[in-house]
Order: structure tokens, then sequence, then C-alpha cells
């Protein structure tokens, strides 16, 4: 059977409006094997992940491991682990990081006010400080979670760290198998998929100048997917890459059709039409799926500047 992220590409998926959907990301170093699950298959107590899991439902933080790429030795983590936590709205991005010794000490965490974009409490409680060095580049390689993310995300993690990119790690999960490889770029947040290292390098320049990269571009996991793919849109549009230069404001509808505002820092808001296009054929979603499905695709079928008046209206 063919694996899932060559049917997706077969079928010429679009990936705008795929990406999975986290106002902040935290981010625990633990090497070694990871399982399906892994905050709960790894060699992290499964007690610890498990806690870590049900105190961020409904919070807007998701979790998800990390480590160095290259082959995965039980590494000693008496020294201490990496912690990074992001917030990617536009206007309040920001990248902290800290070194635990112990990861249950993350459950002492107000994640409601992480969510929020408050990260007063992580560094009160962590001696948390602002990540100052390149920005991250986080490549999904759990194999055991779709095979894909080992084939092609393993490979792509290890050559930007061969070639001597800095910020790069594997990452647990990131949702979108199919799009493999499959990555995530902080502080901004933004999720891309189908890329080379090539496209990554140019990707992570593009950060450092606080500009966004279309290239390859899931959208912003600060937005629902509906607002992604909006947000993109208008992007292409107008063809500005400034990073924080868009909001989504309001999503009206549900689906299969929606409205999204989109708002621009110097005050200008489209109103962008969304809608699920024709569903493709069924097929796994995953290449561990054993039932077939035919994921939704968002498709842009208007997009329009507004007045004044209209805002005003």
């Amino acid at each position: 059977m063919s694996r899932c992220s060559t049917v997706s590409q077969d079928l010429a998926e679009p990936v705008s409006g795929t990406a999975a959907t986290a106002r902040t990301w935290l981010l625990l170093e633990q090497p070694g094997p990871w399982g399906a699950t892994a905050l709960t298959s790894s060699l992290l107590d499964p007690a610890v992940g498990r806690a870590l899991d049900r105190a961020t439902r409904g919070t807007d933080v998701r979790v998800a491991l990390i480590r160095r790429p290259g082959r995965q030795a039980d590494r000693d983590t008496s020294a201490g682990r990496r912690v990074f936590v992001a917030h990617g709205v536009p206007g309040r991005t920001w990248l902290r990081t800290a070194t635990v010794t112990d990861p249950a000490r993350l459950l002492g965490l107000d994640f409601t006010a992480l969510g929020r974009g408050d990260h007063r409490g992580f560094d009160n409680l962590l001696g948390g400080r602002a990540h100052t060095g390149d920005p991250l580049v986080l490549v999904c390689t759990n194999g055991k979670r779709d095979q894909c993310c080992a084939l092609l995300g393993r490979p792509l993690a290890a050559e930007l760290a061969g070639a001597g990119t800095e910020g790069v790690w594997e990452v647990t999960h990131l949702g979108g198998h199919r799009f493999s490889p499959t990555l995530l770029v902080l502080p901004y947040g933004y999720v891309y998929g189908r890329v080379d290292a090539r496209t990554v390098r140019r990707v992570l320049r593009g950060v450092r100048q606080r500009r966004i990269v279309l290239t390859g571009c899931r959208g912003s996991s600060a937005w629902e997917r509906p607002g992604q793919a909006a947000e993109l849109a208008v992007r292409a549009a107008t063809g500005e890459d400034a990073a924080e230069a868009f909001g989504v404001v309001r999503t009206d509808g549900s689906a299969p059709r929606w409205e999204v505002t989109v708002a621009h820092i110097d005050g200008r808001h489209w109103r962008v039409e969304v809608s699920h296009g024709a569903p493709g054929p069924a097929r796994p979603e995953s290449c561990g799926a054993s039932v077939l499905g035919s994921p939704a695709r968002l498709e842009v079928t208007a997009i329009r500047e507004l007045t004044v008046a209209a805002l005003a209206g």
C-alpha cells in the first residue's frame, strides 16, 4: 500500500488550513524512543505525561516532547532537560526557555495563563528567560505514530543539523502525517509541510527577518483552521510577509462554510469566504489507519477588502 504522504501528494491535496491549533506550545526535552502516544509511551514517567495531558486540556496549550536529531541513546538527563514555551498570537509572540531536572515541576504551571500568553508563572516557577538564539525548527519524526514521519522527517532533521542549522529539534507529533515532512517554526507558530532542507533554510532566514515564507505553509497554529486558510490567502493576495502583520479577528459560520475577518496592523480589514472543497477519494489518512477517510479540504472562494463603512456596519 502506498504511504499516506505519497497518496496525498499524488492527489495534490492542499496544505493550507491544515496546521495543528495551539496558541501556546510547551515543549519538553525527552531523549530516547517514543511510542505512538509519546507523553505516556516514552522514557518520561507516564504518570507525569498523563497529568500534563489532563492539565492542559481546554487551555490553548499543546504539549509535545522534543529531542536532538540523530541516534537516540538513553542519554542521562540528570543535569537537566530543556523546556521551551512559545506563544504565537501576533503582537504578543514570545519564546521562553528553562531547564528542569524533574519534569513533574511543569505540573505547577498555570496552563490557563500560559494559554492566554502570560509567561510570568513560567518564569517564576522554573526560572524561565527569553530564548535569544536562533528560531526553533521542530521536525515531526515519530515513526511509531506514522511511518512517513520517520521516513521523511528524520532525514530532514538530520540534514539540517548536519549542515549546522541551529535550533533544530525532533518533535513527537504535529498532526497531518500525510503532509510529511512536517515541521513547526517558533516563535511565530507557523507549520509547514512537504518541504525540503533548502526551503526550511529559506523559512528560517525569513523568521530571523520577522518574515513569513508561504511555500509549504500550512498555517499559523494560533488560529482555527478556517482562519489559517483565510490569513494565508490574504498574505498571498497582498504580498505582505511581515510575521505579525495580520490577525484573525472574527470567524462567522460553521462547517462547511465560514466568513473570516482578517485585520492588518495598519487598520485594513478583509472578509474571506472559506468552505469545504470537494472531498478526494477515500483512503487512509495516516499509514497506520485501518479505516478509510476523506479529509476535508478548505478552499478560499472569495476575498474582499472592507471599507470603513462596512466595518462600521
